[in-house]
């Protein structure tokens, strides 16, 4: 399993190496020079904040399909990026005020839409939903715009960061697996994946930035651990231990890069 760690500064694409990062379209957006990438890097597209905020997508398909364009053309190594989709958490439905069924349907629409704009990039469908029932309806409106998702590199699963331990989110995940599809977990961290991990081919996290707001600085630039490179990979070797715990692997953090990062 490939596990992606989340980072929210664009500089550390070019201090990593040796593990996939996932950085999000929020964080780049507003940059006139982009860092290059020395190692596999995912895009996420910050679409709960941006829902949360403003209660649609303020940026259309046409200006983000250029915005991608350019972070795989001047960054580099962009293994997949993901679509503008639209969570179902109940707090994004009472922001948008439309309902779970809606979200599903923009969601398949605008991947459509940007793979009709730019098929030479690597968008990465998105399965939305609150139960079981509602991630399945949501892979039959990708079956009718014409998607296989079984064809597919990597299907990403959504609105399951903030419940990703819970038993509903485990079957979700075990159910779509048992269809051989190739899933991504949106931010499933050591509870979900000692739950489920030998059901998902990648996942991501960024959660050792939350758990570092507690945690005192390791030097004297920072006042606590929660933007500190060295406190995120230490954080990532425990994520390697749960994933060899389960029988799995995940990429190595060597010692070298963690002296980089002192």
């Amino acid at each position: 399993m490939r596990f992606y760690l989340g980072v929210h500064q664009p500089i550390w694409l070019t201090r990593v190496p040796d593990i996939p990062l996932l950085v999000s379209h929020r964080r780049l957006g507003h940059r006139r020079t982009l860092p290059r990438a020395i190692t596999e890097w995912a895009l996420d597209s910050g679409g709960f904040t941006e829902l949360q905020l403003h209660g649609r997508w303020q940026i259309d398909e046409k200006d983000y399909v250029q915005t991608v364009r350019r972070y795989a053309d001047e960054i580099g190594n962009l293994a997949w990026a993901a679509p503008q989709d639209w969570m179902c958490e109940q707090r994004i439905l009472k922001r948008t005020g439309l309902t779970i069924r809606e979200h599903q349907r923009r969601t398949v629409r605008n991947l459509v839409r940007l793979r009709e704009l730019a098929p030479e990039l690597p968008w990465v469908p998105t399965l939305q939903g609150w139960t079981l029932s509602d991630y399945e309806r949501c892979a039959d409106f990708y079956e009718q715009a014409g998607i296989d998702l079984a064809a597919e590199p990597l299907v990403g699963i959504g609105t399951v960061c903030r419940r990703q331990s819970s038993a509903d989110v485990e079957r979700i995940m075990r159910a779509f697996a048992t269809r051989e599809l190739n899933l991504h977990g949106f931010g499933i961290k050591i509870t979900g994946l000692n739950r489920y991990a030998e059901a998902l081919a990648s996942s991501d996290s960024m959660s050792w930035s939350m758990r570092g707001r507690y945690v005192s600085g390791c030097g004297p630039s920072h006042r606590t651990e929660s933007n500190c490179l060295r406190f995120a990979l230490s954080w990532y070797r425990q994520i390697r231990t749960t994933l060899g715990s389960a029988g799995l692997s995940a990429d190595t953090v060597s010692p070298q890069v963690l002296g980089r990062a002192a």
